[in-house]
């Protein structure tokens, strides 16, 4: 697995952000069976940036905590039989999946562990591991598609011991 980590901002986080990102990315790859070497790339942002970023690729005018940026077209979430198919979806060099983009906000992240009454270690890990699904091909458009999601996110946390 490779991770490709950049850092636009200053971080001031109270744990050990590159291993835990290591640990909820491979955590998501092994929850849903991904079954090939995977590269992701992780860009940590500032209020402004992410505000910039949320305008041009969604318009909306506002920074939001995470967005996700998938590269592969799965037939349905989780639904990895095509991915082999076509070489496109590989790294010629690694050999490795490139599942996509997640691009991070860290202010709010703070901010928003502060109004969830939980630690910036948990917040960091639940926007990880719900943007690694949104790589995998899921999404939230419907309550149904939400729950599913929630229940994958919670899961996927608590097998890795960190709680709300």
């Amino acid at each position: 697995m490779t991770i490709h980590l950049e850092e636009e901002c200053g971080l001031d986080l109270p744990f050990d952000y590159k291993k835990l990102l290591e640990t909820v990315i491979r955590k998501a790859l092994d929850y849903e069976r991904f079954p090939f070497e995977a590269e992701v790339s992780v860009t940590l942002v500032d209020l402004d940036r992410m505000h910039q970023i949320n305008r041009e690729y969604r318009q909306i005018d506002r920074p939001t905590d995470v967005l996700s940026f998938p590269f592969i077209d799965y037939p349905a979430p989780g639904d990895f039989s095509e991915i082999e198919k076509t070489d496109d979806f590989f790294n010629p060099d690694s050999g490795e999946a490139v599942l996509g983009d997640i691009v991070l906000c860290i202010p709010r992240l703070v901010s928003q562990a502060q109004d969830y009454g939980h630690s910036t270690r948990r917040e960091f890990a639940f926007l990880i591991a719900h943007s690694m699904l949104h790589l995998m091909g899921y999404d939230h458009m419907t309550d149904a598609e939400r729950i599913d999601m929630e229940r994958r996110q919670s899961e996927m946390l608590d097998q890795l011991g960190i709680y709300r």
